[in-house]
């Protein structure tokens, strides 16, 4: 079977999502950004700089986190 074969696309773990947008949410609040929990379906009227700041944010916590949790379980 070919690598990714039997999945859809870059589908989330239903489990994550809640985690991420509470991450994102709180990026956004750390950047200045006026964007709101429940605000999900728009970011219209921020920069497309400021909200790739706020992804960029969300994968180097995400690596740390990975990195954390790798450095465990070597240990």
């Amino acid at each position: 079977m070919a690598l990714g074969a039997g999945r859809k696309g870059n589908q989330l773990v239903p489990e994550a999502h809640k985690a991420l947008d509470d991450m994102k949410y709180e990026i956004a609040a750390e950047l200045g950004l006026p964007v709101y929990q429940g605000s999900e379906d728009y970011w219209g009227h921020i920069q497309t700089r400021d909200a790739g700041a706020v992804g960029g944010k969300m994968v180097q916590r995400l690596v740390a986190f990975s990195q954390k949790q790798l450095a465990s379980e070597i240990k």
